[in-house]
């Protein structure tokens, strides 16, 4: 079964850190562009980050850039999200992705992680 587990969400005061997990079973995730989405309350589910098969490259949206840093370990089948200078307006569920293309629509890719919480408090 192809299936991706986040984990690594909580609840941090504004300045902290968290790093997200994400973890893949069923299938070879060096084969797969792996992205990271988020969706906040009432909002539409939003691209934040992702990073090509071999690691060598990875975009980012405007508001994450200089925070967060994408990074995978091939050889675990996992991916991270390492999010500092966390702001309140980085509270939502966030989502890891697989898919063989490459860009920031949702509809690009194919495999979903169940989310995982975070909260950034003021």
């Amino acid at each position: 079964e192809v299936q991706l587990v986040e984990s690594g969400g909580g609840l941090v005061q504004a300045g902290g850190s968290l790093r997200l997990s994400c973890a893949a079973s069923g299938f070879i995730s060096s084969h797969y562009v792996i992205g990271w989405f988020r969706q906040a309350p009432g909002k539409e589910r939003e691209f934040v980050a992702a990073i090509t098969g071999s690691g060598g490259y990875a975009n980012y949206v405007d508001s994450v850039k200089g925070r967060f840093t994408i990074s995978r370990d091939n050889a675990k089948n996992t991916v991270y999200l390492q999010m500092n200078s966390l702001k309140p307006e980085d509270t939502a569920v966030y989502y890891c992705t697989g898919t063989t293309g490459w860009g920031r629509s949702v509809s690009l890719y194919q495999v979903w992680g169940q989310g995982t919480q975070v909260t950034v408090s003021s």
